[in-house]
């Protein structure tokens, strides 16, 4: 078990990470590519990105086992991380100290490559292959649901949001899901090994994770700036119909995509609203509402999640910008 413990300087220092981290999303994507379980989840991802990806994963892997310690350099929490550019840049510029230490300590639980003793030296050949590799692995395995990874953790942040808003940062904590558990001033973390996290007024980022699994994650030394990574809810079918794939009507998913009440739909969920919210606000029947949203999260406008027994729907960043264009009217 993972126990932070909190001061009420740090209960005032709580924050929820701005969208998905390119790094910690690409070391626990390639962690879950080499596990069996979460097939429910992410199976159709595995078996569509297995036979697709090049050497890159080759060399990823052995530093991001599926269980157990991978080196906290790899998911660095400071530096600019906006990008993928920018979070391969900051990776490359780990100093040599944070290496060596790193890779010594994972080298204590398992036996590395013979090119980690020069990457552990801050080789910079090395460094840079490992730089290619990690933007290599992120163009074949993620970018092509990037749309989807993103509306995800913007849909669980609208949750947060929500918590916020009607229990403060304790409801925040609270209600974070039932692998994470608020006991005042302790934050009970389900976790394969035991931990201590003393925050001492530095606060917590909560870093919503759609890799993350099957249990939430935090870095391994407590001297860094602390952050706590959580998994998302998942779409059932996110993976379906993956980039690449033919299936069905050739004019694609916006071909139903008219009407005034499914427009009134799109714009009322740019900051979240749940069925029963939806019908009340626009004067229509659940079964429409659903029916809409079906089509709206079909064409990639519209993301759900379950939240406190109850689906939330939340305008994806595709849904956002087609308001955006919308409202500046046409051109010319």
């Amino acid at each position: 078990m993972l126990r932070v413990h909190f001061t009420s300087e740090d209960l005032a220092r709580v924050k929820v990470a701005a969208g998905p981290d390119h790094l910690w999303e690409i070391a626990n994507s390639v962690q879950t590519l080499q596990r069996r379980d979460g097939a429910r989840v992410f199976g159709a991802w595995r078996t569509w990105a297995r036979p697709r990806l090049s050497d890159s994963c080759r060399l990823l892997s052995p530093l991001l086992p599926p269980h157990g310690y991978s080196p906290d350099f790899l998911t660095p929490t400071t530096g600019d991380r906006g990008t993928l550019r920018a979070a391969v840049d900051t990776l490359m510029s780990t100093p040599q100290p944070r290496l060596r230490a790193d890779l010594t300590r994972m080298a204590a639980a398992r036996e590395l490559p013979r090119w980690a003793g020069a990457l552990a030296s801050g080789d910079t050949e090395v460094l840079r292959q490992l730089g290619r590799a990690v933007h290599t692995y992120h163009l074949e395995a993620l970018a092509p649901f990037w749309h989807r990874i993103q509306a995800h953790v913007d849909a669980d942040r609208v949750v947060r949001l929500h918590a916020l808003l009607d229990g403060g940062v304790e409801g925040l904590l609270a209600g974070l899901g039932p692998q994470i558990r608020w006991r005042p001033p302790v934050l009970e973390v389900d976790y394969p090994v035991d931990q201590e996290l003393h925050l001492n007024g530095r606060g917590l980022t909560l870093q919503p994770s759609f890799f993350c699994w099957p249990t939430p994650f935090t870095l391994a030394d407590a001297e860094l700036p602390p952050v706590l990574g959580y998994p998302v809810q998942h779409a059932p079918d996110w993976a379906r119909d993956a980039p690449g794939d033919r299936h069905g009507d050739e004019s694609g998913p916006l071909g139903p995509l008219l009407g005034q009440t499914r427009a009134a739909v799109l714009r009322t969920v740019r900051t979240g609203c749940s069925t029963v919210e939806l019908a009340r606000l626009l004067g229509v029947t659940h079964p429409a509402i659903s029916q809409h949203v079906a089509v709206l999260r079909a064409a990639g406008l519209v993301t759900t999640v379950r939240a406190g027994g109850r689906s939330l729907h939340v305008a994806t960043e595709a849904g956002r910008a087609l308001l955006l264009s919308c409202a500046r009217g046409p051109v010319g």
